[in-house]
C-alpha cells in the first residue's frame, strides 16, 4: 500500500459524498440513518463533546452494549480526537482496575444499568455471576446511556445531550497518527496488554478489507460487530445491528438467525454458526432469505464446519477470514478455495493488500504492514509482530499449521494440533476436532483427540482409529479419542477453550 494510511473517517466522508441519501446505519427492523444523517450525527457529538470539555488526546472508557447511539458515539469521540477504549466490565474489580491504571482514561461513556447494579444493586449483580467495579467511584467524567437510575453519579452527561442533528463540526481535517481505538487482549492481572489503533491503521485495515467481498452499494450487513460494521460502511452498503437482551451481555446465534430474511450479508464466529447450523437442520429454523454471503472469523473455519454450511445454505457464499487484534485483516480466503485445498494445514488465503507476512526459522508467522497496531500502551512501538502461529506457504496461499503455545511433546516428538485438527475434520461424521495434551508425572504428554460428531455418525471413534493412520502422521496418532457434545470455548469470539477442554478430560480420563 503506497504512501501514508488514510484516516478511516476519511474514507467514510467519502461515502457520504457518493451517496448520501443512501441507507448506513440502523437497528434491525428500523429505519436507518443515511450516510448524510450519519456524518451529520458524528460531527454533532464530536463538537458538543468540545463544548463539554473533552479535548483532543483524551480517552473514553466504553461500556455501552453495540446499537445506534453507541456506534454514533465512538465515531464522534475520535472524530473529536478521542479515543475509545473497550474494556469488559465482567473481567472483575482487580483486573479492571489495572487496566484502567495503565489507560488513565479522561472520560467514561457506561450504561445506567451498569451504575445500578455496581452501586445500589451490587448484591443483585454478584448473584447473577457479574462481579463490577465501581463505576461511580472512577474518577473520570461521566457519559450515561440510558434513564438515569440509582447509582449513576450526579454529573454524568446523558448520552441524549450529544446526540441528534445540529450544527456540524469539521471532521474533514484527517490526523492518521491519532489513536482511536484501544482493545484489551491478553494479558495477566499483574501485566495487561492494551492495543492500541490509530486512525491510520483502521483506516489501512478498512482499505485492505476493499474488494474482498461481494459487500458494496445495495448490500446490508447485518452483525454486532464493529471491525465488520465498518468495512460495510466503507464499501457503501448498509449495516444494521440486532438487539440485545434486557440484561444480557451476549446475542442469541438463533435469535440473530432469525432476524436475518433483509440482510444480504452476515458475520459469525464458528461456535455460533455450528449453532445456526444445527437448528437449520433439525428443521427447528428455516433458512435466511436474501443470505447471500457469510464471513466467518474470530477462530479456525473447519472444513467439516464449511461442508455443512453449503449443504444448509446452498444459495450462501462464505469468507474465512484471518486476522489479530494486533493487525485486521491479514488473509481473506473463500470457503470454495478452502475446501479444494489439498495440502496439509489449514489454507487462509493470501496476505491482503499492503501486509508483509514472513516465517521465521522455527516456523513462527510474523506479520507487518500498515494495518499494524502502534503498538501496546507503556511499550516500544511495533514494527512487526510475532503471531504464534506456526504457518507455511503453499504458492502465494498462507497455510497456517499450528499454535506455538498448544505445542504437545510426547517422547521427543514435538506435536502441533493445529496441523491435524483440519485433516480430522475430513472423516466423515466429524463437526469439530481438538487435539489437547494430558501431561504425566515426567512432563510426557498423554494426547486426547476431543471430537464432536454428527448425530447419526454412528461409532465415530472407530472409524477416527481406522482412517487416522492414512491421513496424518504417525507421531502423531492421539492415546485416546473421546466424543464429547460440544467443545468449551472462551472469549469474544468464541475461540475453543484448550484449557478448560485439558480440565474437563482430566476430570473424566481414568
Amino acid at each position: 500500500m503506497s504512501g501514508a494510511p488514510a484516516d478511516f473517517l476519511a474514507l467514510l466522508r467519502e461515502q457520504v459524498r457518493r451517496q448520501p441519501d443512501a441507507p448506513a446505519l440502523g437497528m434491525i427492523g428500523e429505519q436507518p440513518l443515511t450516510y448524510a444523517e450519519l456524518e451529520n450525527r458524528i460531527a454533532t457529538v464530536a463538537k458538543r463533546l468540545h463544548d463539554k470539555g473533552f479535548r483532543p488526546g483524551d480517552s473514553m472508557l466504553f461500556s455501552i452494549r453495540p446499537c445506534v447511539d453507541a456506534v454514533t458515539l465512538v465515531f464522534g469521540t475520535i472524530a473529536a480526537g478521542g479515543a475509545i477504549v473497550f474494556v469488559d466490565p465482567g473481567v472483575g474489580p482487580e483486573l479492571f482496575t489495572r487496566r484502567i491504571d495503565l489507560v488513565r482514561p479522561a472520560w467514561a461513556a457506561t450504561e445506567s444499568l451498569l451504575y445500578l447494579l455496581s452501586g445500589p444493586l451490587n448484591r443483585v449483580g454478584r448473584t447473577v455471576g457479574l462481579s463490577l467495579p465501581a463505576f461511580a467511584d472512577l474518577p473520570v467524567r461521566h457519559i450515561h446511556s440510558g434513564l438515569r437510575l440509582p447509582g449513576t453519579p450526579p454529573g454524568s452527561i446523558p448520552l441524549g445531550q450529544l446526540l441528534g442533528s445540529g450544527t456540524s463540526a469539521d471532521i474533514t481535517v484527517a490526523d492518521p497518527a491519532a489513536e482511536a481505538l484501544i482493545v484489551f487482549t491478553s494479558g495477566t492481572s499483574a501485566a495487561p496488554k492494551a492495543v492500541a489503533h490509530t486512525r491510520g491503521s483502521l483506516g489501512a485495515g478498512l482499505a485492505a478489507m476493499a474488494g474482498r467481498s461481494s459487500l458494496g452499494p445495495g448490500g446490508h450487513l447485518h452483525t454486532e460487530q464493529l471491525m465488520m460494521g465498518l468495512p460495510a460502511l466503507m464499501a457503501g452498503a448498509r449495516w444494521s445491528m440486532p438487539r440485545y437482551p434486557r440484561f444480557g451481555t451476549h446475542i442469541d446465534p438463533i435469535g440473530f438467525a432469525r432476524t436475518l430474511d433483509a440482510a444480504t450479508h452476515a458475520f459469525f464466529t464458528p461456535a455460533d454458526l455450528a449453532v445456526v447450523l444445527g437448528a437449520i437442520e433439525s428443521g427447528r429454523l428455516a433458512v435466511p432469505r436474501g443470505l447471500r454471503e457469510i464471513s466467518l472469523g474470530g477462530a479456525p473455519v473447519t472444513t467439516a464446519l464449511l461442508r455443512r454450511a453449503r449443504a444448509a445454505l446452498p444459495e450462501c457464499e462464505f469468507l474465512a477470514i484471518y486476522g489479530m487484534t494486533e493487525i485486521l485483516p491479514v488473509a481473506i480466503t473463500s470457503g470454495v478455495a478452502k475446501l479444494e485445498f489439498e495440502g496439509a494445514g489449514d489454507p487462509l488465503g493470501a496476505p491482503v493488500h499492503g501486509v508483509t507476512a514472513r516465517i521465521a526459522d522455527d516456523g513462527e508467522l510474523i506479520l507487518s504492514g500498515p494495518n499494524l497496531c502502534r503498538g501496546y500502551l507503556g511499550e516500544a512501538s511495533l514494527t512487526e509482530i510475532a503471531t504464534g502461529d506456526l504457518a507455511r506457504f503453499d504458492g502465494d496461499t498462507l497455510v497456517l499449521m499450528g499454535r506455538k503455545k498448544d505445542m504437545m511433546i510426547r517422547g521427543k516428538t514435538n506435536i502441533y494440533p493445529g496441523l491435524y485438527e483440519p485433516a480430522v475434520c475430513t472423516v466423515s461424521g466429524v463437526r469439530q476436532a481438538i487435539m489437547v495434551g494430558l501431561p504425566d508425572e515426567i512432563g510426557d504428554e498423554r494426547i486426547v483427540l476431543a471430537v464432536v460428531a454428527d448425530p447419526d455418525a454412528g461409532d465415530i471413534a472407530a472409524r477416527l482409529r481406522r482412517e487416522l493412520p492414512a491421513l496424518i502422521d504417525v507421531s502423531a496418532l492421539p492415546d485416546e479419542i473421546v466424543v464429547v457434545d460440544e467443545i468449551p470455548v472462551s472469549g469474544r469470539t468464541s475461540k475453543p477453550d484448550r484449557a478448560a477442554l485439558r480440565t474437563r478430560l482430566a476430570q473424566s480420563l481414568p
